[in-house]
């Protein structure tokens, strides 16, 4: 324990402890005694409440039948030996919060009936990895939001820097801080109990099978990281696997679904780049490669601002420029995209845009 709490930079998974134990007990007193637990959060009660609530919302404001929900729930034991109690790190915080299926049942009833019972039990069991954690952050938080799966793998190998805060969900106390930690501990201080394994150096020759693959095969690949050479080569391996890819790129919130589970020729980037290869790829020089690039986003199709930001890349401007409106809205559609095809649901290949200039803008009488 003290070693893993010293390297706090890097911790990124809560600590469970159950206070029916003993050792466990001890184990929390010992934290608190050396300072590593200074705020204790244990609003128990009410989440049993809210677990009453839920399973009789017709008895909401019946005290006394609350009461009896209450004991026999409890089954006489003292409430603070009863579910679990969350340690963050990263936060020096002690939660107690309920058992994993008590959780998991009040934290998605508002789910329901959007997504039903059965399919939020079906999506309990997919996996879903993400390339890129800075759009791909609004993707994660908004999906585990929604409990849009059971597992997420987070690949990223930057850090946080003062630009990024334009877009990204953290603060100036977070720079220099890894993009996938700073991911997993928002969702992990959102659900405990959902399963996140981290990419720190995100994704290379030595760890992208073990990314797509490892335990269990992706059942979604979520592409939205800068890296020309692993756009192509995600999906090169994505096709070989039978794993759907979806990319989302902010710019009219353009949305690419790539169903190679379903048609395992389907040309990389719908055939804009022809059978492109990765060798083809590392092969070209920058001007050659942003011709490509172009040529993937179909450089016409961009909005004007895009337009009239590409020749000031690497000139007056940083990077692409992106907007925390239009980063946020993509989280939304690839959460919305990503439970179609989870739950089976119709969802086709091909390109689609949520274009809110042109559907709001159009219709403006100022």
């Amino acid at each position: 324990m003290k070693a893993l709490i010293a390297d706090s930079k890097n911790i990124f998974k809560p600590i469970f402890f159950d206070k029916s134990k003993p050792g466990d007990v001890k184990e929390i007193q010992d934290l608190i005694d050396a300072n590593e637990i200074v705020f204790i959060q244990d609003e128990f009660e009410r989440q049993v409440r809210d677990l009453f609530v839920c399973r009789n919302p017709t008895s909401e404001k019946n005290e006394e039948q609350f009461q009896a929900f209450l004991r026999l729930f409890s089954k006489n034991q003292p409430l603070e030996e009863l579910g679990a109690w969350v340690f963050y790190p990263w936060r020096k915080t002690l939660v107690h919060i309920l058992n994993r299926q008590d959780f998991i049942e009040v934290r998605t009833n508002r789910n329901k009936l959007k997504i039903s019972q059965e399919e939020q039990d079906l999506l309990a069991t997919k996996t879903i990895g993400i390339l890129g954690l800075s759009v791909g952050q609004s993707v994660a938080l908004t999906i585990a939001m929604e409990r849009g799966c059971g597992k997420l793998k987070l690949a990223d190998f930057d850090s946080l820097d003062l630009s990024n805060l334009n877009r990204l969900r953290a603060g100036v106390f977070h720079l220099g801080t890894p993009k996938v930690i700073l991911a997993a501990r928002e969702i992990f201080e959102i659900d405990p109990y959902l399963e996140i394994e981290i990419f720190p150096e995100g994704v290379h020759a030595d760890n992208f099978e073990d990314f797509l693959l490892g335990d269990q095969k992706l059942d979604l690949l979520i592409e939205v990281c800068d890296s020309f050479e692993v756009k192509v080569e995600s999906r090169l391996r994505s096709r070989a696997l039978g794993i759907p890819v979806i990319m989302e790129t902010n710019d009219r919130a353009m949305l690419d679904i790539e169903r190679f589970d379903l048609n395992p020729d389907l040309q990389i980037f719908h055939g804009l780049v022809g059978d492109l290869s990765l060798e083809e790829v590392k092969a070209l020089d920058p001007n050659s490669r942003m011709g490509i690039l172009m040529k993937i986003v179909n450089a016409k199709d961009l909005s004007q601002r895009m337009k009239d930001s590409l020749p000031e890349l690497g000139k007056s401007l940083k990077s692409w420029p992106q907007l925390a409106s239009e980063v946020i809205l993509g989280g939304g559609i690839s959460t919305w995209a990503s439970r179609k095809l989870l739950l089976n649901q119709t969802l086709n290949s091909g390109r689609y845009y949520v274009d809110l200039e042109k559907i709001l803008s159009a219709n403006s009488t100022n």
